[in-house]
């Protein structure tokens, strides 16, 4: 176990001990994790990450936790922050340089402001860039990957940047899961600002009458399989607004669970799994996870990740 006095040699931001995760998710579920750390900027994050990986502690690394589920017992590690940190984006050149800590929505700002085209199908997405380029986050068709140039990550304790080509983008997926994204390059066609704004209003609109925005959520709870809508699935299955203690399957979009009166992360798993197990029922399609589970046992995300025929194997 790492002690408070060897955080405090080498971390010189902020350290919150025993901190409730509960705060930092976006769907307000989770248990506290033994250390909850802010950096106090690129060189904290970097020492203490190096720290980590030499004495073996488990960490993790967020943003604004929009895509995590994090267990009710919490995290017996530490939770690093960036959202108050790595907070630049510039111009250089003919493309954008934007730090992991940026939130999505200040990126698409940006880019619509300069007239750069491309972002605006994330707009209404919550989280920051960081989390975006390792999840390749996406929607109507589009992924951020289409646009980056190269990655800079922190990847056994060095420094590298990686480009496009070899960063392992795909549906959701990217090489970069056990690597601490620094920033990211992008580049972007020009396109006129007013066209670029309304397309954004546009999709924002799209989103907010499509999905449950007033309720604290996770996002996509699953991945789309190839050529099907795990949302239309799940709907097909009869379960929108199926409730299990304080979450419920959103009756607005049943890809979505939202947290309606207290939920634990108990309650939402336990509808992951029901809405997994009747999708293969109907369709014999496994569905995969898009949100992230922090703090869960190898037997319980085998309820998630194995086929029902495979768990009691």
């Amino acid at each position: 176990m790492v002690s408070l006095e060897d955080l405090q040699k080498v971390f010189r931001g902020e350290i919150k001990i025993s901190e409730p995760l509960s705060h930092h998710t976006w769907i307000k579920v989770g248990g506290p994790a033994d250390y909850y750390l802010k950096p106090s900027d690129r060189e904290d994050i970097i020492n203490i990450v190096r720290f980590f990986d030499e004495c073996e502690f488990p960490y993790l690394i967020i943003g604004r936790g929009s895509n995590l589920l994090v267990h009710d017992d919490g995290f017996r590690g530490a939770i690093i922050s960036l959202e108050d940190v790595l907070s630049n984006i510039r111009i250089e050149d003919d493309t954008v340089v934007v730090d992991a800590g940026v939130w999505i929505s200040t990126f698409v700002d940006f880019c619509i402001k300069h007239g750069y085209a491309g972002t605006e199908m994330l707009a209404g997405i919550p989280g920051t860039i960081g989390g975006a380029v390792s999840m390749n986050a996406g929607a109507y068709g589009g992924e951020i990957s289409d646009y980056v140039v190269e990655v800079e990550i922190l990847r056994d304790a060095r420094v590298v940047k990686v480009q496009k080509e070899d960063a392992g983008f795909s549906y959701r997926k990217s090489g970069f899961k056990n690597d601490v994204v620094l920033s990211a390059r992008f580049r972007f066609p020009q396109k006129d600002k007013e066209d670029l704004m309304r397309v954004r209003r546009e999709l924002l609109i799209k989103r907010n009458e499509a999905q449950p925005v007033n309720f604290p959520n996770t996002g996509s709870i699953f991945k789309n399989p190839g050529g099907h809508f795990a949302a239309k699935m799940i709907e097909s299955c009869g379960l929108k607004g199926k409730r299990i203690g304080g979450a419920m399957i959103s009756d607005l979009h049943a890809n979505f669970i939202v947290n309606v009166e207290n939920a634990t992360a108990k309650d939402v798993f336990e509808l992951m799994v029901m809405m997994r197990n009747e999708v293969f029922k109907r369709f014999g399609i496994p569905l995969e996870n898009e949100v992230q589970l922090v703090g869960f046992s190898p037997i319980e995300t085998n309820l998630l990740t194995k086929l029902p025929s495979e768990i009691n194997e």
